[in-house]
């Protein structure tokens, strides 16, 4: 029985290698609700439509162009959050970026507005990683959310997806999002 134990450990050892999947788990802090909506859209896709390759790890690995309309008047800052659900090893983070400015609804590609700031992603680094699913894998979905927050966020540069969560818990006033699919 041992050398069955071995493949399979190999072969777990391996997908945690491939693709989207890092050690992201999915997250275990709930996602914070809001009443009101914010409709985020892009020209790069529409609502599950295919995310271009500029915008993957097969290109030039770039964050998309972004608007979002029915911002608060009273918002603070904007959360920027993009995460593939069906990464083989859980819920796998591509982008973390607070402290947008809420009047900034207009992001183009590659974009940081200024004084805001970009958290590691699962890839273990700061800023965007874009979509990047194992090869041959059917398309994986890639859900942006945005969270119009009513305090500014005080977060370490390398916090979690769980410790923006955790923020934000009890100050969302608006959230949406935008959801593109991309297949290797």
């Amino acid at each position: 029985m041992r050398p069955r134990f071995v493949i399979v450990a190999v072969a777990a050892a391996l997908g945690s290698v491939a693709g989207c999947g890092g050690d992201g788990g999915g997250p275990s802090v709930p996602t914070p609700s809001a009443s009101q909506r914010i409709a985020v859209t892009s020209t790069a896709f529409t609502e599950n439509g295919t995310v271009p390759r500029r915008y993957t790890c097969d290109g030039a690995n770039v964050s998309p162009p972004l608007a979002f309309t029915g911002v608060p008047a009273d918002a603070a800052e904007l959360v920027v959050v993009l995460e593939d659900p069906n990464a083989p090893h859980g819920t796998f983070t591509h982008w973390l970026m607070w402290g947008v400015p809420p009047r900034d609804t207009r992001l183009t590609a590659g974009e940081s507005p200024r004084g805001a700031i970009q958290g590691r992603n699962d890839f273990k680094k700061t800023g965007y990683g874009g979509p990047c699913p194992p090869k041959g894998a059917a398309p994986h979905p890639y859900v942006l959310s945005v969270y119009a927050a009513d305090t500014k966020l005080t977060l370490a540069t390398d916090a979690s997806p769980d410790d923006v969560r955790r923020a934000l818990t009890g100050h969302t006033l608006a959230s949406g999002t935008l959801t593109g699919r991309y297949g290797r």
